[in-house]
């Protein structure tokens, strides 16, 4: 039996486990789990005989280099950040690795190592990043195939609530890392590229700029600028392409809504707030409002936020009781997004018979033969439930299949890595379609945009 060690079994390895095991006899695997809590690496083999969990501590050199030693192949699900010592006993005992995170300086590294050994380290094949690059890609070299020149590629990505889970005025709740939803779009202006023109949006603006993208059966989007829309501008082969532009997806209207929080300073992780353990919703409201001697809190709201009383931007704001005075947020020393993500979490966290959603559109401008053409492809994911939802069957599965492609010798090409080549993307988009991760590409008119 070979081995496949699989470090971290939170919720993100759901689906990947469940897909290892149904193939482990056929593929004479065994995957042995482990995480940090034993106890919930052993709930993940569901009793399988072809699975076993061990306590692993990413920090004891000895337990990790003894486990990753003993293994065919590593899967890494820990947070980017601790993927690096995984990877460097990796090179050690001569070990491909898996992981669904962006590579890092360095993991990139190890680049050399990972070649002179023979070994593969795959990276960003999760969801985004991971499916997005394999779909792109696959459009992108076909269109090339056929003596095409790209003109403009726009990619969408986002993780969202079912629609028969959408019960909230926001059409939205976390189905994933909700520190990451509310610092989403800081560090720096949006930056992409506009019919040969480059284009910034800055924070203030960011939730103002949206664009919108029809799903049929599901409605109308939209979707907000990604901080660094060029970072794979020069992976992708798209030096030249004259409109580059990624986004995250959201239900119409979240964005305008998220911005009051934007223009309150909720959002803010740069500072931490004094008194934060002891004070109430509504007292972190009234802390970013003006000073006035009979006004209420409510009324400094919608004065300054230019909101009547009748709007809907004020529906959402009471539906997350942000007035209340008897609910305390209770986080010591913490900072505005902190304690703005304790408020959300109470409302907006998935109940136990929702499911969850992702959305993927792309589009791909092109000429061919003197003509210009358009390609939308888009792809909707439904979760079975709380345990396999669609967040963890896009970033589990493509991870879980490209692990069994590199064992199996079909993935061979060495060396650090995401997957673009049609050597790692064309078998796993054709497996994952069998999961129900199906692309449906139409031809449109050329849509473009005319230069400022």
């Amino acid at each position: 039996m070979r081995q496949i060690l699989i470090i971290g079994a939170g919720r993100s390895a759901s689906s990947l486990i469940r897909y290892l095991l149904k193939k482990s006899d056929v593929e004479k695997i065994q995957i042995v789990i482990g995480d940090l809590s034993l106890a919930l690496a052993e709930k993940k083999t569901d009793g399988h005989a072809n699975a076993s969990a061990i306590a692993l501590d990413i920090f004891d050199n000895e337990q990790r280099a003894t486990a990753i030693s003993k293994a065919d192949i590593v899967i890494s699900m820990l947070p980017a950040h601790l993927h690096i010592e995984v990877a460097r006993d990796c090179i050690v005992y001569k070990k491909s690795l898996v992981t669904a995170s962006y590579i890092s300086d360095a993991m990139q590294e190890l680049d050399a190592a990972a070649k002179e050994n023979n070994l593969v380290f795959m990276n960003e094949i999760g969801l985004d990043p991971g499916i997005d690059h394999m779909s792109a890609m696959k459009v992108i070299d076909d269109i090339r195939s056929k003596g095409g020149k790209m003109l403009l590629f726009e990619s969408f990505c986002g993780g969202l609530v079912a629609p028969e889970s959408d019960t909230n005025l926001w059409n939205y709740k976390f189905t994933w890392a909700p520190r990451n939803v509310v610092l989403a779009g800081q560090g720096g202006a949006a930056k992409f590229i506009q019919e040969g023109t480059y284009k910034y949006i800055p924070y203030c603006n960011l939730f103002r700029r949206t664009e919108f993208l029809d799903v049929e059966g599901y409605g109308r989007f939209e979707a907000y600028s990604n901080r660094d829309s060029l970072k794979y501008r020069s992976v992708y082969g798209l030096d030249n392409v004259l409109t580059l532009y990624r986004g995250t997806i959201r239900k119409v209207g979240f964005s305008k809504a998220w911005n009051m929080f934007v223009q309150l300073g909720m959002t803010d992780d740069s500072y931490v707030m004094e008194n934060s353990d002891t004070m109430s919703y509504r007292d972190f409201v009234n802390s970013f409002l003006p000073y006035h001697p009979t006004d209420s809190v409510e009324i400094k709201t919608r004065l300054i936020l230019k909101i009547d009383q009748d709007d809907i931007m004020w529906d959402k704001l009471l539906e997350l009781d942000l007035f209340n005075k008897d609910k305390i947020i209770g986080l010591k020393n913490a900072t505005p997004a902190q304690m703005l993500e304790k408020i959300l979490n109470d409302k907006w966290t998935l109940q136990v018979n929702d499911k969850d959603m992702i959305v993927m559109y792309h589009k791909f401008g092109y000429e061919l033969n003197g003509e210009k053409k358009q390609i939308d492809s888009k792809m909707v994911c439904l979760g079975d439930d709380q345990t396999y939802t669609a967040m963890a069957k896009t970033v589990g599965l493509p991870v879980a299949i490209a692990a069994l492609q590199i064992l199996n010798g079909k993935i061979k090409t060495p060396g650090v890595q995401l997957p673009i080549t049609k050597e790692v993307y064309l078998p796993i988009l054709k497996e994952l379609e069998e999961y129900g991760v199906v692309f449906k590409e139409q031809s449109m008119p050329y849509f473009g945009y005319k230069p400022d």
